[in-house]
């Protein structure tokens, strides 16, 4: 009871030795606890290695399963390809047949060539008969301009052509032709074309001028208005009165003078009409080169215009005067004559087509070889 006690403080070293051991038990118990945790993750760690390598085999096995289902059916193509290949090549023929047929296709292709060989001949034989033809042809058109029409730039264009053609021929047999549609070209060189569109449109011009003509009536010309303001009243009345009938009548001191009679409103239409007329009919006569026919319209023409005016009426006169330089006008030439040309090249066609000594004629130009 007399016991004094100790602050906590002051306890006794041998009241603390005996709790020393704990911190021991602790350390040991918390170094088990990191090894435990280190096995586990170990554990966990070459579990998670073993299951990857289970998965990367597995894909492994998966791939090498496919390889081999590929490799299987490219194997089972390669067996049908090689079963047809075995196949086709127990179809093709023998070596002796096939020797055959290669001896066949080189005699074919040889028949082939010597068959296009003599159709192109033919072909160009028959091509030089059709240009001669046609050369034949351009002349017998250009006879024909000139007989109808007395074209000369026509047939003489047609004549170069038919030259031309026969140039291409290339052929020395063709020289006695050629020199004849030389000659002709030359002929046709000399011919002056007339110029019959234009004659055609002066005389059409003509018409125009002849549909317009009036007559000049005379008029009573008066001294001036002065005589009359200084005369008187009856005078005045007087030269009024004359005045007016002087548009109906004429007093002419000169009955030596050529004068023609006024022409009323219906005569004068027939004038014109007749004049129209004979220069439509000078217009036909130009274009189709009737000379006689055209000079005598232009007569008829001028004939109706010195009967029916006056001579010195502007518009007739000059009318009269435009006739007689048309008078002078060429309509119609003298065309030279291509017979001769034409039997030339007729001659020439005739000699290409007939045999000389038995052989084959010049325009089937086939050599002997292909005539075999």
């Amino acid at each position: 009871m007399s016991e004094t006690l100790l602050p906590k403080d002051e306890t006794p070293a041998a009241s603390h030795e005996p709790s020393a051991p704990p911190p021991v038990v602790k350390r040991r118990s918390n170094g088990l606890a990191v090894v435990a945790l280190l096995l586990a993750a170990a554990g966990l760690a070459a579990a998670g290695w073993g299951v990857w390598q289970v998965r990367s085999l597995t894909s492994g096995h998966l791939q090498q399963s496919q390889r081999l289902e590929s490799l299987s059916a490219q194997t089972l193509t390669l067996q049908q390809s090689e079963r047809k290949l075995s196949a086709d090549l127990a179809q093709l023929p023998g070596a002796a047949e096939l020797e055959e047929r290669r001896r066949l296709v080189a005699q074919l292709q040889g028949d082939q060539q010597r068959l296009s060989q003599r159709l192109e001949t033919v072909l160009g034989a028959s091509r030089k008969d059709w240009r001669l033809a046609e050369a034949e042809h351009l002349l017998r058109l250009a006879s024909l301009r000139l007989s109808a029409l007395q074209d000369i730039h026509s047939a003489q264009a047609l004549v170069r052509g038919a030259d031309e053609i026969l140039r291409e021929q290339d052929d020395p047999g063709a020289y006695a032709a050629r020199e004849q549609l030389t000659k002709s070209l030359a002929a046709l060189s000399g011919v002056e074309q007339p110029d019959r569109t234009g004659v055609f449109l002066q005389l059409a011009a003509l018409r125009d001028q002849a549909v317009q003509l009036t007559a000049l009536a005379p008029e009573f010309e008066a001294h001036g208005d002065a005589v009359r303001a200084t005369g008187t009243a009856t005078e005045s009345r007087w030269r009024e009165w004359w005045d007016k009938i002087s548009s109906y009548f004429r007093v002419d001191f000169n009955p030596d003078a050529d004068v023609r009679p006024l022409l009323a409103g219906q005569g004068l239409n027939q004038v014109r009409l007749a004049l129209s007329l004979g220069l439509e009919q000078a217009q036909w006569a130009a274009l189709n080169g009737e000379a006689k026919v055209y000079k005598q319209a232009l007569e008829e023409a001028r004939s109706i215009l010195v009967a029916s005016f006056n001579q010195d009426n502007v518009q007739a006169k000059a009318i009269l005067e435009q006739i007689d330089q048309l008078k002078a006008r060429t309509v119609t030439v003298v065309t030279p004559d291509l017979a001769a040309s034409i039997e030339a090249v007729q001659a020439y066609l005739q000699r290409r087509h007939t045999p000389v000594d038995g052989l084959d004629t010049p325009a089937a130009g086939q050599p002997a070889e292909a005539s075999q």
